[in-house]
């Protein structure tokens, strides 16, 4: 799943493919804007974790990943 972060102050989002579900990722939001931890601490496919202090987070955008495809073909 592709989760994308948008950052205050910074020019580019953060985009990270996820294998946590899309309900997780919602809590782990949840939890971080609640004050609790204030951080949002999130798990990429390859096990790298990312860690957005919460008052810096201008949106998260979760959706699914899109499965691009290569070369020449019927549509």
């Amino acid at each position: 799943m592709e989760v994308k972060i948008g950052v205050q102050h910074a020019n580019r989002e953060l985009v990270l493919e996820s294998e946590q579900t899309p309900e997780e990722v919602q809590s782990a939001v949840a939890e971080a804007l609640t004050g609790k931890t204030g951080l949002l601490t999130l798990v990429d496919e390859k096990g790298r974790r990312v860690i957005v202090p919460a008052e810096k987070l201008a949106y998260v955008e979760i959706g699914e990943s899109e499965i691009r495809k290569v070369g020449f073909g019927a549509v």
